[in-house]
């Protein structure tokens, strides 16, 4: 099992967007990966509380070359779910909350982890103990505010909004200091899903990665 953290760690955080799947049926989800990576967004989480989400990360691992998608494991709460993605083919492992021994896990198999923090006492905690980025969660509870409050004091630790992440409020995310976000529904629309219309997936994909782009740009 090799891992490369640190580069797939910049991967991550260049592409900016990590698409979030949760619920996928299992026959769809290459197809649904194969239509965020043509709307450039190649960096994907399957959620551990989807059915058979170790099956389908070993699925979408297999399918894609490790340069094409880079996929995760999310929603994990424990160090025996994390080490279990982990040996499926997960790349990283992001959490709802802070878990040492789920970072611990990452950090000795080598894989990023991003644990979920709300606080700033939660958001050092985490990465003095190995969290390679801070899920900031629930981004739409906290808003972009509650971010730059973060960066100011915080500007070493980099930042992962998630949680009612849209088109509508990503570029006040990225301006208030986020280094990415995770998008679930607003980028993977469940009706897109059941529909089989991959193009409007590919569409939404695009649509962030441009306002991810325009937001770094200012």
């Amino acid at each position: 099992m090799s891992r490369h953290r640190h580069t797939d760690l910049a991967r991550l955080l260049d592409t900016g967007t990590v698409g979030i799947l949760r619920g996928v049926p299992a026959p769809k989800t290459v197809d649904v990966v194969d239509a965020l990576v043509a709307g450039g967004v190649d960096v994907v989480e399957v959620t551990a509380d989807t059915d058979g989400a170790l099956e389908t990360i070993s699925r979408v691992s297999d399918a894609f070359d490790r340069s094409e998608v880079l996929v995760g494991a999310g929603t994990v709460l424990d160090a025996e779910t994390a080490g279990a993605a982990l040996r499926a083919g997960a790349e990283f492992v992001v959490t709802p909350s802070f878990d040492p021994e789920v970072v611990a896990t990452c950090n000795r198999y080598g894989a990023v982890v991003a644990p979920g923090v709300m606080t700033p006492t939660e958001a050092v905690d985490a990465y003095e103990a190995g969290a390679d980025l801070l899920k900031i969660f629930p981004a739409s509870t906290l808003g972009p505010g509650h971010v730059s409050s973060l960066k100011g004091p915080l500007t070493h630790l980099p930042l992962l909004p998630t949680g009612g992440v849209s088109l509508d409020n990503v570029a006040d995310f990225i301006e208030a200091g986020a280094d990415g976000v995770g998008v679930g529904s607003s980028l993977v629309d469940s009706n897109a899903v059941a529909a089989g219309d991959y193009e409007a997936i590919t569409e939404r994909a695009a649509a962030f990665r441009e306002a991810i782009a325009d937001a770094r740009a200012e």
